[in-house]
């Protein structure tokens, strides 16, 4: 495949208007192709492999939340990159996550073309089918490239989502105890 995505880069370069074989163009159209593999690696990822069985039994019943996970996607609509963070909250009955497989399922979502709206409800949906958590709330905040180098171009800014299940779309009191705890 790295070879094919170096062709069409190289295609790219010259559709542009640049000379690819000019020295510091010679080595960019693999670069490119190994860059946006990477960058697009969710797409040979699963839920069950990046979350490796990490789920263990536990007596705790109370919210638990994991704030400002770093994430890197590209939009669907312009290849562009958008970047922020991540809030995920869950109530457990009777299973927690390990703490490395919440930044894990983000980038698994996050390394795929992507709208900011369906990468929130993918990354609730599958933390709430690993925990068969009582509830689940995820929140995204993220700078999007394509407002910001291109089109309207506004630089500050910042789109929000969020997607509320069980106990939190449920109950406001849970709901507001949330928000209020990620916003500090």
């Amino acid at each position: 495949m790295t070879e094919k995505l170096t062709g069409l880069y190289e295609t790219i370069l010259t559709e542009l208007g640049e000379n690819p074989q000019r020295e510091g163009l010679m080595d960019t159209p693999k670069r490119a192709a190994k860059a946006m593999q990477y960058l697009t690696k969710g797409y040979h990822e699963t839920l069950e492999t990046v979350t490796n069985g990490a789920v263990f039994g536990s007596e705790t019943d109370e919210m638990v939340i994991i704030k400002d996970i770093e994430l890197y996607s590209l939009c669907e609509h312009h290849i562009l990159p958008f970047i922020g963070k991540c809030h995920i909250a869950y109530l457990p009955s009777g299973k927690v996550l390990g703490l490395s497989k919440f930044a894990r399922i983000v980038d698994m979502y996050a390394r795929r073309l992507q709208i900011q709206e369906n990468l929130t409800k993918q990354i609730a949906d599958a933390v709430m089918e690993v925990t068969q958590a009582r509830g689940v709330a995820v929140t995204i905040e993220a700078r999007h490239m394509c407002m910001m180098m291109r089109g309207v171009e506004k630089q500050n800014s910042v789109m929000k989502s969020s997607v509320m299940l069980g106990a939190f779309r449920e109950s406001q009191a849970t709901r507001m105890e949330y928000l209020q705890l990620i916003s500090n």
